[in-house]
């Protein structure tokens, strides 16, 4: 895939599926209404939408650059993503969609955020198990299963992997 098109059907993907589950829904479950929290508690809710929008813009600038592709289903990347934060967890991107929403609960003050975070967690850990890692190995083999056996799923790992493929 050409770069052009990997960074337009990237950012069409990072509207439409990260976009839908970090903003929209939360949007929609709570109308943008805040609740009444400590305002020091609500305060730390702007940290984890910032990172987790740093992760997934760099997450998806190197599925353009490093994959060839997008990190969507129908226009998977050409070549195995494993630089970047990919070297320190393998679902970087499904960590910052939670990060988004966990941030939005406490900034809102709306525990019914955190309930929809841990389902939506269940919901992209299911997928990543039972449809992405078959994909991945039958895409790339060996090569994934190198990186999925030294680099954790969920809980990023204190030293960066080295890729030696």
């Amino acid at each position: 895939m050409r770069r052009s098109a990997a960074a337009a059907g990237s950012s069409l993907f990072l509207a439409l599926a990260p976009g839908t589950v970090a903003v929209l829904i939360p949007w929609w479950l709570t109308g943008r209404q805040p609740g009444h929290w400590w305002p020091p508690v609500r305060a730390l809710g702007l940290l984890p939408p910032a990172a987790g929008a740093y992760v997934l813009l760099t997450a998806f600038v190197r599925f353009v650059r490093e994959g060839l592709g997008t990190p969507a289903p129908v226009a998977p990347p050409d070549h195995l993503v494993v630089g970047g934060l990919y070297r320190y967890v393998r679902n970087p991107m499904y960590l910052a969609v939670v990060a988004v929403i966990l941030g939005q609960a406490l900034l809102l003050a709306r525990p019914l955020l955190l309930a929809y975070g841990a389902i939506a967690w269940l919901v992209m850990a299911a997928f990543a198990r039972w449809y992405e890692q078959p994909e991945l190995v039958a895409r790339f083999g060996a090569d994934y299963e190198r990186h999925r056996r030294a680099v954790p799923g969920w809980w990023p790992r204190p030293g960066a992997w080295h890729y030696s493929g």
